[in-house]
């Protein structure tokens, strides 16, 4: 094994103390302070999604102070800019584009920045009539964690369930575009009239996050 010098060895040490106190963790809201705030749905959507095309469609869209919320799967998207994890040979059902594009005017990275994918506006319900739009601030939440992602692309009209490459990785799940994903269950919670700019920029959807979670605790 390679020795540390003793300057890079204390350096390390007090990385490692770092981590481990207790500012280091996350400033917002847990994943069970969220979750129970989600316990009941005063459905919004006229009808009910499917997480998959075999699946019932059983899945509502629900409503709450300053949010909008459902509970679902995890399939992957891999949309976007093409990269060696997500391109047309990696992923049978690439596109080289998302719904919102960059500051620059270009498709998103999806093994690069986490963002959530929201159902094309249907009759079954319309996202944009509900404060939520490209760059929005989303909470996911899955097994115990919370990752802060922005409303990134668009999906089918009447499947709902997806996120990211990057989103996957974030959350400790498989994010392969053919057999990834999971089963969840999988919270996705948008705060309305939110807007991350620009909207690559993780780290203000993050901040971003912590605080409208905060905000929605203490409202609701």
């Amino acid at each position: 094994m390679r020795k540390l010098a003793p300057g890079l060895l204390a350096v390390s040490a007090l990385v490692a103390s770092v981590l481990a106190s207790p500012t280091a963790q996350a400033a917002g809201p847990t994943a069970a302070q969220l979750l129970a705030k989600l316990t009941s749905c005063q459905q919004i959507s006229n009808g009910k999604y499917r997480t998959d095309t075999e699946t019932a469609a059983n899945i509502p869209v629900c409503g709450k102070n300053g949010a909008v919320w459902y509970k679902a799967d995890m399939d992957i998207d891999c949309d976007g800019q093409p990269t060696t994890k997500c391109n047309k040979n990696t992923d049978p059902w690439f596109q080289p584009d998302t719904a919102f594009h960059d500051s620059k005017g270009k498709p998103l990275v999806a093994d690069k920045l986490p963002y959530v994918v929201v159902p094309s506006a249907s009759s079954t319900w319309d996202y944009r009539k509900f404060g939520i739009q490209g760059g929005g601030v989303v909470a996911v939440i899955y097994n115990n964690r919370v990752d802060y992602a922005v409303v990134g692309d668009t999906g089918p009209s009447n499947i709902i369930g997806e996120a990211s490459y990057a989103s996957a990785v974030t959350l400790g799940i498989n994010p392969d575009p053919k057999n990834g994903g999971t089963d969840g269950p999988v919270h996705y919670l948008y705060f309305k009239n939110s807007k991350v700019s620009p909207i690559e920029d993780h780290g203000k959807a993050v901040s971003q996050g912590e605080s409208l979670a905060q905000k929605f605790l203490n409202e609701n």
